[in-house]
């Protein structure tokens, strides 16, 4: 395969690095670069992108500032943050990353919840703060007799709802379409979902179907033993009527680790006891992000090899 050129945008590891290097001649866009005065000379020459996620977007400007692009390889199984429909327009191939990070962000998935539900950082924080010479740490809430509703499930809805049944907890769902061979109970709205169950989990893309799919409606649903769990994106929930539910008492606790605006957290959130939070940490392991980046170079190897991508989005299916 004779090298062309491709834009990187956006971090890989090193070992994905390489991997790219060793097939491309990749250009490297940084963040907080100057991206019009960086592509101007080099953007007809070309032909793939590979990577970007948050602050790095790939826009329509960006798609369309270069002539003679011919596929995306996002790095990441959400692409809310690449123009996939305005690619799809210009026959732009887009791709993503799916399977190689199911089992991570479930992980941390059910790692959020049990630390949510058993408020291990408060405990942590009781600890290192000499508390516990002063007496014991409160009592918490249980894991025990609950029921979860995952809102999406896909592959990692699927890897979640395995953990959940290993822990004795039952598990039903909300999706776009009831699925054929599933044996959860399915429930045609979150509204519903969340009226029946005393956790919910949501793992469904971004954009603007989903935005603020979880809203104050949903969570006075979800009731005051409720904990809500978000490793999707940040915007499919009302993060301000989030705040509200657990200031309160509409809800018990949240576990989140996706935000509306990331990198910034709303303060007041910052500032609640009954949430725990992390920085967009799902798939965070050298080894996940080590096969993603993989996934990445694979999707461009084989593109410009002449055969299929291995992992077209919807939007922007393979037409040989």
């Amino acid at each position: 395969m004779q090298k062309v050129d491709i834009l990187k945008i956006g971090g890989f590891l090193p070992e994905a690095e390489a991997s790219l290097t060793r097939q491309f001649n990749v250009h490297t866009l940084n963040e907080g670069q100057d991206k019009a005065a960086f592509l101007k000379d080099i953007a007809p020459r070309i032909v793939g992108i590979a990577g970007g996620s948050g602050r790095s977007a790939i826009s329509a400007e960006v798609i369309d500032s270069l002539p003679n692009l011919k596929i995306v390889a996002g790095f990441g199984v959400g692409y809310d943050d690449i123009d996939a429909g305005h690619a799809a327009s210009r026959n732009i191939i887009v791709t993503n990353t799916p399977g190689v990070l199911d089992e991570e962000v479930a992980d941390t998935a059910l790692s959020l919840l049990l630390g949510t539900i058993r408020r291990i950082p408060q405990a942590d924080k009781f600890l290192r703060s000499g508390q516990w010479l002063k007496g014991s740490f409160p009592l918490t809430a249980t894991l025990r007799d609950r029921k979860a509703g995952i809102v999406g499930l896909g592959r990692i809805g699927k890897a979640i709802a395995k953990r959940l049944q290993a822990f004795g907890v039952s598990v039903c769902y909300h999706g776009r379409n009831r699925q054929q061979g599933i044996e959860f109970p399915y429930y045609p709205s979150i509204r519903e979902l969340a009226e029946a169950v005393d956790i919910l989990i949501t793992i469904i893309p971004g954009g603007k179907e989903t935005y603020h799919a979880v809203n104050a409606d949903v969570l006075k649903a979800l009731g005051p033993n409720g904990i809500f769990v978000n490793v999707a994106r940040g915007t499919v929930v009302d993060e301000q009527a989030l705040i509200l539910a657990l200031k309160n008492g509409d809800i018990l606790a949240a576990g989140l680790d996706v935000f509306e605006k990331e990198p910034e957290v709303p303060p007041e959130l910052i500032a609640l006891d009954n949430v725990v939070l992390t920085p967009h940490v799902g798939s965070a392991t050298v080894h996940t992000r080590n096969a993603m980046g993989q996934l990445v170079v694979d999707n461009l190897s084989a593109f410009f090899s002449g055969e299929p991508p291995l992992t077209p989005v919807p939007e922007t299916p393979w037409r040989g």
